[in-house]
């Protein structure tokens, strides 16, 4: 197919979209179901390259989970934890770490169950049974990958009234060009397609005096670092055992980025506190609606009939228990799109468990910022790359 007509632009007012190649080649794409949109199209051509370049790296499937042109999660395949498969309400999917590519989808969907709300997924390798019926239960407008199980595709289908859309993308594209163009008010743009590579070879530099960078930790930078290049700038990522657990996305300020993406993070393994994990939920909840309840009985924030939704009296979480339970956190990574310009963001970091940290480097802060982190035991990367993406 040489282009494929889009429901409307990034507004439906925008009318006339499509998407097609100006050599008028057939696409690589292809949609097996459903009516996409501008955005879906965006959402899903940045995801997949970002799968795409992490199972390069990693030789691991992997997912992720898009809004709004960046990740909010993404995530390499690995057994959950009997405390996430809680945390993700998976406990009726008692083959899950059976299929890499589900444990990979659930992370990523988990991570930040909030922001996922209505997301766009990418999955590196093919969609089979057990990740449709985890994508099914989720309120999601899409999916992209490079095959589907005849069963995945059947249920899959049948999300959304039938509307949902499936796209599926030949995994051996590459654009014959590697000039990218857009245009702006009638002004036309024109760039590298970024082809930066990350690597090990990326995280040689360590400019601190702890030089400590276990595997885990390597990987999880290189996470770090892959979906920071498909996220909206300026943007931060926290990581953690194989997954985005916090990504603070498009702020003008750094510091803004680390505290939401700290922030994420913080929730993230709160979540997984026996008290939250133990919430006494009336059966007829649907997922969404416990989010919603979780977030506000971690942040205090119930309304004041919150009882109709529990079966019995909820146990105190103060912030006090919260912050106690949060320092005992080590072993989070860190990455950032470009240099820190000051300190301020170490100290927010360290406050989320981290201990590992890769930056560009190049800030007039650099000894100071490096001096933050020797004073804390951190070992942090200069990358000597820039990130920015938009």
């Amino acid at each position: 197919m040489q282009e494929i007509k889009l429901k409307y632009g990034c507004n439906p007012n925008q009318t006339h979209a499509r998407i097609f190649l100006e050599n008028k080649d057939d696409l690589p794409i292809k949609v097996l179901n459903g009516s996409p949109s501008y955005i879906n199209f965006l959402d899903a051509l940045n995801a997949w390259q970002l799968v795409r370049e992490l199972k390069e790296a990693t030789n691991l499937p992997c997912a992720t989970s898009f809004k709004h042109v960046s990740p909010t999660s993404s995530a390499l395949a690995h057994p959950l934890s009997d405390e996430l498969v809680q945390a993700y309400f998976l406990q009726d999917f008692k083959t899950l770490n059976s299929s890499p590519i589900a444990t990979a989808y659930a992370r990523a969907r988990g991570a930040d169950r909030m922001s996922s709300f209505g997301d766009f997924i990418a999955l590196s390798d093919e969609c089979d049974e057990i990740t449709a019926l985890l994508i099914a239960q989720e309120v999601s407008d899409g999916i992209i990958a490079p095959n589907y199980s005849p069963k995945a595709l059947e249920i899959l289908k049948q999300k959304r009234q039938g509307s949902y859309n499936i796209f599926q993308i030949d995994e051996n594209y590459s654009p014959q060009s590697l000039i990218e163009k857009r245009e702006i008010f009638g002004i036309t743009f024109e760039q590298d397609h970024n082809e930066i590579k990350i690597d090990d070879s990326m995280l040689q530099n360590i400019v601190t005096t702890n030089k400590t960078l276990p595997p885990q930790a390597k990987r999880d930078l290189l996470l770090s670092l892959i979906t920071l290049k498909y996220t909206q700038s300026n943007s931060i990522c926290f990581t953690y055992e194989g997954q985005a657990i916090g990504v603070g996305a498009g702020q003008q300020s750094r510091i803004h980025c680390t505290k939401i993406a700290g922030d994420k993070a913080d929730f993230w393994h709160l979540r997984s506190h026996p008290k939250v994990i133990s919430l006494p939920f009336v059966d007829s909840l649907k997922r969404p609606t416990k989010d919603n309840l979780i977030y506000q009985y971690i942040h205090h924030e119930l309304p004041p009939s919150y009882q109709d939704f529990f079966s019995s009296p909820l146990p105190e979480f103060s912030k006090e228990e919260q912050k106690e339970y949060l320092s005992k956190i080590k072993g989070v990574s860190l990455g950032s799109d470009a240099f820190f310009p000051f300190s301020d963001n170490i100290l927010r970091a360290l406050k989320s468990g981290v201990s590992y940290i890769a930056q560009s480097g190049g800030s007039k802060q650099d000894e100071a910022v490096i001096e933050t982190c020797n004073q804390h035991n951190l070992t942090m990367i200069f990358t000597h790359t820039r990130l920015f993406h938009h």
